[in-house]
């Protein structure tokens, strides 16, 4: 639910229609954001990716661009996203047992927050992943996602 100033909703208009928030008066500051997702896979798959074995070639390295690909667009994919000047999208992932452990920070300075590329990064890389492995195992589980931490200085 989008959230509350005093008893109006931030992201609804007085007729209840969804609108973008004005933050034009609002300072930027330093934002800050981490979320993570999990992708489960059988335990030969993830070895494949580990070992760089996949056909579709090194799925850890093709999900991490396009995990900081996907964070440049999440203004034109999340209709009341504002459009952000990221300083930095990172994104990690590793396999760990029978999973592949996504991490992504992403940090501006802007005058909204930037979860929302942080969680469009993780999301993308984790359906990358998915993509490139499902000849393999096509019963992989994507889940959870989410933010880790977000601030604002």
């Amino acid at each position: 639910m989008a959230k509350k100033t005093g008893e109006r909703l931030t992201h609804v208009d007085e007729a209840g229609r969804a609108r973008m928030v004005d933050v034009g008066e609002k300072p930027e500051v330093l934002r800050l954001a981490e979320a993570s997702a999990i992708v489960t896979m059988s335990a030969e798959c993830a070895r494949m990716v580990a070992e760089n074995e996949m056909k579709k070639g090194d799925v850890l390295a093709v999900a991490e661009v396009a995990g900081v690909m996907a964070a440049k667009k999440t203004s034109e994919l999340v209709p009341l996203c504002h459009p952000l000047r990221l300083d930095k999208v990172r994104v990690s992932c590793c396999v760990e047992g029978n999973q592949v452990s996504i991490r992504t920070v992403v940090s501006c300075r802007e005058r909204t927050g930037v979860e929302m590329e942080a969680l469009t990064a993780a999301a993308v890389a984790a359906v990358t992943i998915f993509d490139m492995c499902k000849a393999v195992d096509p019963k992989m589980v994507i889940g959870p996602i989410r933010v880790e931490r977000k601030e604002k200085k």
